[in-house]
């Protein structure tokens, strides 16, 4: 069986660890009734359309 020849330092394994922990931006896309940017695939939260359609009642 191996045998590792050196210790893995501590920065080594917690920098290894910490490259998983990365947050990504979440993805964004332009409402084709108003213009702003939303969340794909939700109701925009400025004009309430969703799918073409007047999903909710914004005032």
């Amino acid at each position: 069986m191996a045998v590792p020849k050196k210790k893995t330092s501590k920065m080594k394994s917690r920098s290894r660890r910490a490259a998983n922990w990365k947050l990504s931006v979440p993805a964004r896309s332009v409402c084709p009734q108003c213009a702003q940017a939303k969340l794909p695939h939700v109701v925009c939260g400025n004009c309430g359309w969703y799918g073409g359609r007047q999903a909710l009642d914004v005032d």
